[in-house]
């Protein structure tokens, strides 16, 4: 009769068992974006990582296309099974305002598993503007309204937005001119055809430290390790942070106990030496946080993001 038990309850443990065993097959980490680009190369360092912790391979995808609003799309209609995820980044806070005939809701289709860093931004001057600082940057724009020309990568933007909102913190007036090859913003800000941008720290270092262009500041929390001498934002303007970030999101409905193990995962993979190191040099930081608190970072970037659109007069698409 002990025997008898015994194997019945072996049978019936078993469906529990293989219901609970994940991840059964590869994983897909798709990257909205081409090959080559910071979000493409952080998130291939990390399902690299995963593949390890897992156990399984994490083949990286990469699906381009609409800012990034096609990989995500596919991910949110993939099956809630913990085998498919996406890579967000800041363009898609900016397109829950931006684009209102996409075909998902980031915060209802999606699910926020792991926020994994960030990229602040360096706010550069054409060497011929006489300005060395924010506070002189203002007080010439001020002087001088309406003739500066600042460059973006396109209107709605990252970018674009981080200018706008500190124009509007500063209350000064300039001329947005997009640029869709943004290299090209550069060789302008390089010969005085433009007179401001942001960009990447890691991308405009090397501009600065040859004297190509002026940097002025930074956009992090602390000063950029590439920039040491260049002061933030929020040294001038208290609260002013922006950067490119880069977080994992799941289709809605994956297994809470899926969604808890991959964000012990991200978080331990984002303490590693070498994964700090490789963030180093890209001119980033690791930012691990909790579901809630990325959830709650999602939504925060939503509303800020919706903020500066209405304020900056870009009319959704």
């Amino acid at each position: 009769m002990i025997a008898r038990r015994t194997a019945l309850g072996l049978v019936l443990a078993t469906p529990a068992l293989a219901q609970d065993a994940w991840p059964r097959r590869p994983l897909r980490l798709v990257i909205p974006y081409s090959p080559g680009g910071s979000t493409d190369t952080v998130a291939r360092l990390m399902a690299e990582r995963l593949s390890r912790a897992l156990g399984q391979p994490v083949v990286a995808e990469n699906r381009p296309g609409l800012a990034g609003s096609i990989g995500v799309d596919a991910v949110a209609k993939s099956a809630p099974d913990g085998h498919t995820l996406v890579v967000a980044t800041t363009n898609q806070a900016i397109n829950e305002t931006q684009q209102l005939r996409r075909p998902f809701r980031l915060m209802n289709d999606l699910a926020p598993v792991a926020m994994m860093d960030s990229f602040p931004f360096a706010l550069a001057v054409t060497n011929s503007l006489p300005v060395r600082s924010v506070a002189e940057l203002v007080a010439y724009a001020k002087a001088h309204p309406g003739a500066l020309n600042y460059a973006s990568s396109g209107t709605g933007a990252a970018l674009h937005l981080t200018m706008e909102r500190l124009r509007s913190q500063a209350g000064i007036e300039m001329q947005h001119v997009p640029y869709r090859n943004y290299a090209e913003g550069r060789t302008a800000l390089i010969a005085g055809q433009i007179q401001l941008l942001f960009d990447a720290t890691f991308t405009l270092a090397p501009l600065i430290q040859g004297g190509q262009i002026r940097g002025i500041a930074t956009t992090g929390l602390q000063r950029a390790a590439m920039l040491p001498d260049l002061p933030t934002l929020a040294e001038s303007w208290p609260g002013f942070q922006a950067a490119l970030w880069n977080g994992i999101l799941a289709p809605a409905g994956t297994p809470e106990p899926v969604l808890d193990r991959l964000n012990r995962e991200v978080n331990a993979i984002l303490a590693e030496p070498e994964v700090i190191a490789a963030h180093d040099r890209l001119g980033a930081v690791t930012l691990p946080m909790t579901r809630a608190a990325f959830r709650d970072f999602l939504l925060a970037e939503i509303a800020l993001n919706a903020q500066i659109l209405r304020a900056a007069g870009v009319q959704p698409e």
